[in-house]
């Protein structure tokens, strides 16, 4: 995706934004209020089997006692309880798992506490915000984010994210990082920029002690990225990127996706004005595979026509040998690539979204069905290639993270169920992806000692499955209750959390 602003676009952007931060300014932005969130009580779930997501270990018959959000104790179910005036979950039977942690998600990009609440009812504990704002770094140092017991917790966030508008030049990247730090911003998230704007943006995060994430860049070489510190990419790129990469046609396919006019902006900082062009993008952003131009839609073909299976396994062994972590978000590609599945006109996560959502979704569809055949095969043949590429990173050890997209851009398809299934379509097996979901962001926020494994003084976020999730994938789903925070939420809290928000939002 591109973009360019003749002087007319310019001048009513201009006038557009200022009249967007008078409006702002006079009608005063509405605060969050501050958020009460008490330590839980004494709690101790008893007789499961607890599963070991490092080797797939079974213990079964086990209690786990938990007070003020930690696990104080794991003990046989013999064991007296060490705590007095504790509620005692039975689940004799159940299998217990650490909370998964859904690694790239829009949360909070629209204040949407029926969506956090959607993600604890399917076992989501814990997830990184992938986009942020000032406000959103403020509120969470004021602790006015909508964050509970009864959420997911926030593991990481950054600020706004990097576009030609806040980050047009290597000059002006490097100072939106520098606020950014000094604002909170626990990572750097790259959206768009030029290829000469990425590698300043790597170093300027290195520089302030920041990690760069986020999306591969037309021009950029992914190979360099991840020789220069680029710490995670997400969407396996998107785009063409790694499949350029992974071409016989390297060398002509790369200096093509090079060749292409310099995104531009104006040429002073303006305020609101990143928050404009992501509102004049909302749609595009539904799907952008809807909106690329034919001769990208092109090129794709011909990356993945000329792919060599040599080629792609030697960037995968860069990639683990640099430590380039990956977060497929299987789901958001393929809700992109095969946007015309009737499936998703059928999808159970529809009930949860508000008629506006579905009605803009819908219209992106429309404009996706448009496109030539030739170009949705083409789309089609990425997906499945995507689907190979996924299992050639995780058998060649690259480090891999869970994370679905969701939140922000409405649209069906992207639940971390639905991402764990599309994993196992991939070739990965159940404890593969239980690691995806539980120790690897551990390792990856480097918190190996609080959270991911089931043992004292961990994080109390867990889940109780009905059936063992090392046998089957869809298991990780059979959720019997939830614990985040040390607070309980039994399978009938968490459906009549759905109803909740399938009512509210069918008004």
């Amino acid at each position: 995706m591109r973009l360019k602003l003749n002087k007319r676009m310019l001048l009513l952007t201009i006038v557009l934004v200022v009249l967007a931060g008078l409006i702002w300014v006079l009608s005063g932005a509405p605060q969050r209020p501050v958020v009460a969130f008490p330590p839980s009580g004494p709690l101790r779930i008893e007789g499961a089997t607890i599963v070991d997501p490092r080797d797939g270990k079974l213990t079964p018959n086990m209690a786990v006692e938990i007070d003020a959000g930690r696990i104080v104790r794991v003990s046989p179910m013999a064991a007296p309880a060490s705590l007095g005036n504790v509620r005692r979950i039975d689940a004799r039977g159940k299998f217990l798992v650490p909370g998964y942690n859904n690694m790239h998600v829009h949360a909070l990009d629209r204040d949407r506490t029926g969506a956090l609440a959607l993600m604890l009812a399917d076992g989501v504990t814990g997830f990184r915000q992938m986009s942020g704002t000032s406000e959103d770094l403020k509120d969470r140092r004021e602790h006015r984010l909508p964050l509970t017991g009864e959420t997911p917790g926030l593991l990481a966030m950054p600020g706004p994210v990097l576009i030609p508008f806040n980050a047009g030049s290597p000059e002006a990247a490097q100072s939106e990082i520098k606020r950014q730090k000094v604002a909170g911003a626990d990572f750097i998230k790259v959206g768009m920029m030029a290829p000469d704007v990425f590698w300043a943006t790597l170093a300027a995060a290195r520089a302030e002690g920041l990690s760069a994430v986020g999306h591969l860049q037309p021009g950029v070489d992914p190979a360099r990225a991840a020789r220069e510190g680029f710490r995670s990419i997400e969407h396996l790129g998107p785009g063409d990127a790694i499949w350029i990469a992974c071409s016989r046609a390297n060398a002509e396919l790369f200096a093509e996706s090079a060749d292409h006019p310099r995104m531009t902006a104006p040429p002073i900082q303006l305020p609101y004005l990143d928050r404009f062009v992501m509102w004049r993008l909302r749609k595009t952003l539904i799907n952008p595979a809807a909106f690329a131009k034919p001769e990208h839609i092109a090129r794709l073909g011909r990356a993945i026509s000329t792919f060599d299976p040599e080629r792609c396994a030697a960037l995968a062994r860069l990639f683990a040998a640099h430590h380039t972590w990956h977060v497929p978000t299987l789901v958001r590609i393929r809700n992109q690539y095969l946007a015309d599945d009737p499936a998703y006109q059928r999808d159970p996560f529809l009930q949860y979204m508000p008629k506006s959502d579905i009605e803009s979704w819908q219209e992106v569809t429309r404009t996706f069905r448009a496109l030539p055949a030739e170009s949705r095969n083409i789309y089609r043949r990425l997906y499945a290639r995507d689907l190979m590429l996924t299992k050639l990173l995780a058998d060649s050890g690259v480090p891999m993270m869970t994370g679905t997209d969701g939140g922000g851009y409405a649209s069906p398809g992207q639940t971390l169920q639905q991402e764990f299934r599309e994993l196992a379509t991939a070739g990965l097996s159940p404890l593969k992806i239980l690691q995806m979901t539980t120790i690897n962001p551990a390792a990856f926020l480097g918190r190996n000692g609080r959270m991911g494994r089931i043992d004292t003084g961990y994080n109390a976020d867990l889940v109780i499955l009905d059936a063992n999730p090392l046998l089957d994938v869809g298991n990780l789903g059979e959720i019997d209750g939830v614990v985040r925070a040390g607070y309980y939420h039994s399978r009938a809290d968490l459906d009549a959390v759905r109803r909740r928000v399938a009512t509210a939002n069918s008004r």
